[in-house]
Formats: C-alpha cells, structure tokens, sequence
C-alpha cells in the first residue's frame, strides 16, 4: 500500500513538474516575443516616452490654463492666482494618491508581465482601479467636511479663502476621477499603449482649455467655472482611458472578479508606489510651508508669484517626468528579464535627454523671465517681483533632469526604499530646513536661494547612489530581487 502511494505521489510530482515547464515555456514565449526585449533602445524610448512627454506636458495645463485664464480675469486678477496656489497643497494630495496606485501599479505590472506572470498582472490592473476608487471617495468625504480648516493649513487669508473655498469645493467632489484617471494612464503605458495614454491625455486637457473660456469669462462662474472645467475633462478622460481595458480583444482585460481586493497585491503596489507618494506629499507640505512663509514676509504679491513659478516649473519639469514614465516600463521589463545591458543603456540615455531638457528650460527663465510671468498676470508689482524671483528659485535646474530620472530608476527596478530617499532628498531633507532657515537670516530672497541649494545637494546624493548601483551592476554582481514574483 505505501509503495502504491508513493508511485502516485511521484506521478503526481512529475506531472505537476510537466505542467510548470509548459507554462514556463508559455511564459518565456511571451517575455521573449515582447518588443521591450529586443526592440532597438532609442525606438523604445522615443515610441514610450514621447507619447509620454506630449502627454504630461499636456496634463499640465490642468492647472496652468486655470491659472492662465483666472489670473487674466479682472473680476479675479491676483487674488484668484493666490487662492490657485493656497489650493495646490490639496490638489498635489490627490496627485500623490493617483502616483501611489498608478506608479506602483504600473511598475508591478510591467515587472510581472516581465516573469510573463499575466494572471497577475490582470489582478494588479483590478486592484489598482479598486484602491483608487476607494481613496478617492475617502479623500471627497475628508476635503469637504473640513474644507475651511484645510485651506487656512495651507496658508489661506482672509481675503484669499472666499475664492479658495469655490474652487475647492467642487475640486474635492472630482478627487475619484483625477486619482482613477492617473492610474488608468501609467496602466496604459504599462501595457504597451502610450499613444493611447498620450491621447488620453489630450482629450482631457483639451476639453478643460475649451471649458475654462466659456466657464470664467462667458458664464461669469469665475473660481467655481474653472473647477467646473477641470473635473468635467478629468471625468471624460477616464471614460476615455478605461474603454482598452474593458474590450474584449484586450490583451490583459479589466474583469470584475480582479477588482476585489488582494491585501498581498495591493502592499506590493503600495510599496513600489511610496516614492511617488511621499515625494509628492512632501511637495503638499513644501508648498504649505512656503504658503505661510511667503505670505509672512512678503504677502499676496508673493504667494501669487509663487503660483506662476509653479506653473512654469510644471511646465518645465513634466517633458522630464514624461520622459521617466517613458522609461519605466522599459527598464522595468529588462530588469525583470535580467537583461541589465538593455538596463543600462535606456537609463544612460534618459538622464542624457533629461539634462537636455532641464538645461533648456533653464536658458528660457533667465533669458525670458518677464514674459514667462506676463503670461499669468500683467501687474507691475508682480511682473517686478516675478521675474527677479523665477531667476533665482531655478537657478539649478539644469541638474534636476538628472536627479529626477536617477532616482525615479531605483524605483523602476523594485528598489523602493533608495528611492523613497533619493526622490525626498530636495524637499524633506534639505529645501523645507533651508526656507525656515535662511528665511530668518536673509527675510525674503533667502526664501527663494533655498530651491538651488537644494537643488544642487540632492542632484548629488543621488549622483553618489547611481554611480555605485552602476558600477555593481558593470563589475556582475549579483542584484538582489526586491519583488517577489
């Protein structure tokens, strides 16, 4: 009787032995015939972050065209440029939930599709979308029960907190959509979709740009019309970005019985996704101390200015955050595929075009300061004021496409924790120390030296950080799997 179990035993250990190898075969197959395994790098990196670029680039007008079209409004003017960036704070909170489902999921994603891991890659897709779902819900009951107490925290006057409560008040009802919406977009570039993101993207954008116009200066519906604007195009864009998922010629579907939850699944999205997060959390507190900062030493005039320094450093910095989101699910896929060279040389050359990129958004600030804050406001006082403070605040940025896109790379590669550090480096650590700081020794212009000191100390840790991990990974030494597969 014991040997008769033990042969079926055996049998059974062969057959499930027999079984694994065809579906490592199965998966081989899939991984080998994936064009992020052997197609040409420039190709892949111009078909994934161009895509990308144009797309964030875009994204961005969300808030620079509310800011374009308030702060040209004469019934508005300054006073709603403030109340915009008083509510920044806020709107960089659902930003940082949208990256720490939609980075980290995309980046679960793209590494199991690398293990050719596809079951778990549909389930990832299916809890991405529950969690932002959730949050966002969470974050619309939260922002409207204490919306009054949130804005004078993020550093609201008396006069400014009329305009920025409209705002925020029908932005906060729209929180779903901006957070699924994100998600859903680095979910399409994760799965091999980017010109599909990117047209997301512009739908979106564009319907807001339509809107605004029509909202602020036809209707008269001033703050409320523009948040009106922004929550109508974040909702179209998810409508729009959720239909690939959805089709029944889809390669990895949205189904509904991978919408529940999986708390192992969602710890891994959430691990990978913390950089993201906290680097934009600690952009929500960065801003609110800069809030109460600026308006300490220097008033509304200040505050405005510093809403118009967002907006063009938005504009500057997001072609280099869209060239990162490019490059994600390219190195993301080789390093699961332990194709390191592929590694190697998609990140060398995204740190080239990133500095490329910084470098010339450095030559138009101090070349064209004047014009840049024109855009937003023609008010003596804050064209003055703007254009001495735009020179100054990015006096280092042709340092940050580097720092950007070397520490979102650990990221990429599952190394969660150095990038956690290396992605809050500027903010945490040196920026929001420095503007108390140097604001008590030098009043308002040692506010604004803070962001290239800054600047320049983290673009060098995290230079320190790249350059061992590279040369490990020349020297073939062993690179210890952070993600379980």
């Amino acid at each position: 009787m014991n040997t008769i179990n033990i042969v079926k035993k055996k049998g059974n250990m062969m057959e499930n032995k027999s079984e694994l190898n065809d579906l490592n075969i199965v998966n081989q197959k899939e991984v080998s015939e994936n064009p992020l395994a052997y197609e040409n790098i420039n190709r892949l990196l111009y078909k994934f972050s161009i895509p990308a670029i144009i797309g964030m680039t875009v994204n961005a007008l969300y808030n620079v065209v509310d800011r374009m079209f308030i702060g040209n409004a004469d019934y508005l003017g300054a006073k709603g440029l403030a109340a915009i960036t008083i509510s920044f704070p806020a709107m960089i909170i659902m930003m940082s939930i949208g990256i720490l489902f939609g980075v980290g999921g995309a980046t679960l994603f793209s590494l199991s599709l690398g293990r050719g891991h596809v079951n778990k890659a549909e389930k990832i897709l299916g809890n991405v979308i529950s969690l932002s779902l959730i949050s966002g819900l969470i974050i619309t009951i939260i922002g409207s029960l204490f919306l009054d107490d949130l804005l004078k925290l993020f550093g609201a006057s008396q006069s400014i907190l009329p305009y920025a409560r409209e705002y925020m008040r029908i932005i906060f009802l729209g929180t779903v959509f901006q957070v699924t919406g994100m998600g859903l977009n680095n979910l399409l570039r994760a799965d091999g979709k980017p010109k599909l993101s990117m047209t997301t993207m512009f739908i979106g954008a564009g319907t807001n740009i339509i809107l605004d116009p029509i909202f602020i200066y036809i209707l008269k519906m001033g703050m409320a019309g523009a948040a009106l604007a922004t929550i109508i195009s974040q909702l179209i864009s998810v409508i729009w970005a959720i239909q690939p998922f959805l089709s029944k010629s889809a390669k990895h579907r949205l189904r509904l019985i991978n919408m529940k939850l999986n708390s192992n699944l969602a710890k891994e999205i959430i691990v990978l996704g913390m950089p993201g997060f906290i680097l934009q959390l600690a952009n929500s507190l960065l801003n609110m101390l800069l809030n109460n900062s600026l308006a300490s030493y220097g008033g509304d005039i200040a505050v405005s200015t510093m809403g118009i320094i967002n907006s063009v450093l938005t504009l500057l910095i997001l072609p280099i955050i869209g060239l990162n989101q490019g490059l994600q699910p390219i190195v993301s896929f080789n390093f699961g595929a332990r194709q390191y060279n592929r590694v190697k040389e998609a990140v060398k050359k995204a740190i080239i075009a990133g500095v490329v990129f910084s470098s010339f958004g450095f030559l138009i600030v101090q070349i064209f300061p004047q014009v840049l804050v024109g855009i937003f406001n023609r008010d003596p006082e804050l064209l003055r004021f703007g254009s001495h403070a735009i020179r100054i605040w990015l006096m280092c940025l042709p340092v940050v496409g580097f720092q950007i896109i070397g520490a979102n790379f650990f990221q990429a590669i599952g190394e969660s924790k150095k990038a956690m550090f290396l992605t809050t480096t500027r903010q945490v650590l040196f920026l929001m120390p420095s503007i108390i700081i140097f604001a008590k020794i030098w009043g308002l212009n040692g506010i604004l030296f803070a962001a290239p000191f800054a600047d320049a100390l983290a673009a060098s840790i995290t230079f320190a950080f790249f350059y061992k991990f590279i040369k490990k990974l020349n020297e073939g030494e062993v690179i210890p799997e952070k993600i379980e597969y």
